[in-house]
């Protein structure tokens, strides 16, 4: 080996040493203070739930320190014992008073508490809206990792945009289409809706959404409710003063025709069982039979004649549905394509 060869990598090791070392990044100071307080003014819900991907978790947020809990409208709260995990491990029940599909919200209230922490929402809807680029902390019991005194999860992110939502859940627009901030992180998971979009100060500045599709591109979509658009509707739910929207059907005879005739609504939430299939309707051309439960529409739950209504009546001639009944102790999937009105009958 020559002297040449020998000095090169001796050099090289010797500039290394010498060179200056780089000056030291600093760190990002700790959030942990920031998630540890809005931890305990964030729930965990259990309610309905359980079929084929419907979660029965869910999460919420205290907005008062009697227990009332700001949440997304959804399935969840179809339930007779919808129970609460606070913080603390207290597992309490509580009731919905309210439902507002319209905003994406809902407001329940636990029973028998005093004292909790929570966010003063009048006093949040005060502050300006938070911008894109803005950094935020969401808070949810997605995917069911709290119980009792765990911890709820929490997400970093940014503000994408701030747009109108145009969501879809299966062939279903959503309900809500106002505006939304749109998110980085990934929040659109099960159990998430319903948790707390926060800014890294910990200060409330949106309601996670459910998950949903943009109706647009057909991808999943990551958003939050400002705290700005729900200030009222926790105001006037708390004092019992909050009259539901109540949007425009459709015209009559505009609807498409399926020829199922259910049993007759008698309770809260009857069940949507077959009665009757007119004869040559779509309904009997698809094999619907007397007796046959509706279960799922197109893979979405619907648990009562009323919800079973609110997505045929509105539907045009032509719409086609997958629908699965319950037929004796099994399911049956069968294809419902609805017809036009047909004419009325001559006198």
């Amino acid at each position: 080996m020559t002297l040449r060869r020998l000095v090169r990598p001796a050099l090289a090791a010797l500039l290394l040493v010498t060179q200056p070392l780089p000056a030291q990044v600093p760190h990002a100071p700790s959030l942990a203070a920031v998630v540890d307080q809005v931890n305990q003014r964030v729930v965990k819900l259990y309610g309905s739930g359980g079929f084929r991907g419907l979660a029965s978790y869910g999460s919420g947020i205290l907005v008062s320190p009697e227990g009332h809990i700001l949440t997304a409208a959804s399935h969840l709260l179809d339930t007779q014992d919808l129970r609460v995990h606070l913080y603390d491990g207290r597992r309490l029940h509580a009731k919905v008073l309210v439902v507002e599909p319209a905003l994406d919200a809902a407001l329940c209230k636990i029973e028998k508490v005093e004292d909790l922490p929570y966010f003063d929402v009048a006093r949040a809807a005060q502050v300006p809206p938070a911008k894109v680029g803005d950094g935020v902390l969401a808070f949810s019991n997605l995917y069911q990792i709290a119980t009792r005194d765990e911890p709820v999860s929490v997400q970093r992110g940014v503000i994408a945009s701030y747009s109108k939502l145009q969501g879809r859940l299966g062939v279903f627009e959503s309900a809500y289409t106002g505006d939304v901030y749109f998110l980085d992180a990934l929040t659109g998971n099960p159990g998430a809706a319903g948790g707390a979009l926060t800014n890294r100060r910990g200060d409330l500045i949106g309601l996670v959404g459910k998950e949903l599709r943009n109706s647009l591109s057909d991808t999943w979509v990551n958003y939050a409710v400002p705290i700005q658009l729900l200030a009222d509707f926790v105001d006037k739910a708390k004092r019992g003063e909050y009259k539901v929207i109540v949007r425009d059907q459709p015209l009559a005879g505009q609807g498409g025709y399926h020829g199922i005739v259910l049993v007759p609504d008698v309770v809260e939430r009857t069940p949507p069982f077959v009665e009757e299939v007119k004869l040559g309707s779509p309904a009997a051309k698809a094999g619907l039979r007397p007796d046959d439960l509706i279960v799922y529409v197109d893979g979405e739950r619907v648990i009562s004649i009323k919800a079973l209504r609110q997505i045929l009546d509105r539907a045009r001639p032509g719409t086609a549905f997958r629908l699965e009944v319950r037929r004796g102790d099994r399911l049956a999937t069968v294809e419902l394509k609805l017809d036009a009105p047909p004419a009325p009958a001559k006198p």
